[in-house]
């Protein structure tokens, strides 16, 4: 009999949203961030040759692929090697860096059109996620017989997360459960609640840099091992998971709330219309008072 061949699907989501606090305080980091990623990448295609990576660019208003190119097929054959350095890690990292300087073009060329200026706002992490799920779905139905593909996504953002993507954050976390994809986190800023609740789900990990000066040892460390491997290993105790749920009016993460009983909707205040579903309910009235017995006198 023909022995399964297993290969391993690593998607990084690199948040390169300008409006990151890390980029408008330091904005050499992003060149530092990029290399590490690189490393990382390559990294992981050298663990198996079959191995498979993808990397996308979350941005304010768009998410792009950074690697591969769209309509690449594989390494070309006039690819020469540089340096001594193997032929498709010098594929990687040209491509990676071609991609971020054809996001950085297109985004000024926009500007100099005369196009609106979007005021620096939150990453379309959700969105992102959503495109990273869409490309292992279409590489799993791609797999010929006998091949099994292992998936994981990665997000590295220095991002906060925002409760107004709080449905599309829930969407995706469960479609990556049901398609049993894994989902890491690794923050390089702050403490993001919602992401920390998607790698609970999913069974990922989530680490906030405490350096950034070592963000390639931390991700070598503990997102380069497969998930499988990582019980085998000593890695950062896991993080308490903050579930509260961000309410539908406000867009803000509440601890008590009204639910609607129909479409589950969540409410900060009570409404006697749910504006998700248009479901009208009684308003609430005070609650009946229980009449005390009277004692009675015994002469």
């Amino acid at each position: 009999m023909s022995q399964e061949v297993e290969t391993s699907l690593l998607v990084v989501v690199l948040d390169t949203n300008p409006g990151q606090r890390l980029l408008r305080e330091k904005a050499h980091f992003l060149t530092q961030c990029l290399d590490s990623v690189i490393a990382f990448v390559n990294s992981h295609l050298m663990l198996k040759p079959a191995n498979r990576a993808a990397v996308l660019a979350c941005h304010m208003t768009s998410t792009q692929f950074l690697y591969p190119e769209p309509g690449e097929a594989g390494v070309g054959a006039s690819l020469r090697q540089q340096d001594g350095q193997y032929e498709m890690f010098t594929h990687v990292e040209r491509t990676l860096r071609h991609g971020l300087q054809r996001l950085a073009r297109g985004e000024a060329e926009r500007l100099r059109s005369g196009a609106s200026v979007v005021a620096p706002g939150d990453s379309l992490l959700a969105g992102a996620l959503a495109v990273a799920l869409c490309y292992v779905h279409r590489l799993e139905r791609e797999l010929s017989s006998g091949c099994k593909m292992n998936s994981r996504v990665l997000v590295v953002t220095g991002s906060s997360d925002s409760a107004s993507q709080y449905m599309n954050y829930m969407n995706v976390f469960f479609t990556a459960q049901k398609q049993s994809v894994t989902m890491d986190v690794c923050s390089l800023d702050q403490e993001l609640g919602l992401l920390q609740q998607g790698c609970d789900i999913t069974g990922g990990l989530y680490l906030q840099v405490p350096q950034l000066q070592g963000l390639l040892q931390y991700l070598l460390w503990v997102f380069l091992p497969e998930p499988p491997i990582r019980r085998k290993l000593v890695l950062p105790p896991p993080v308490k998971v903050d579930y509260r749920a961000a309410c539908f009016c406000h867009r803000e993460l509440i601890d008590i709330g009204f639910v609607c009983s129909v479409c589950l909707s969540i409410f900060c205040k009570f409404s006697p219309i749910c504006t998700t579903c248009h479901t009208v309910f009684k308003s609430p009235g005070p609650l009946p008072m229980k009449m005390k017995k009277k004692k009675i006198k015994m002469n």
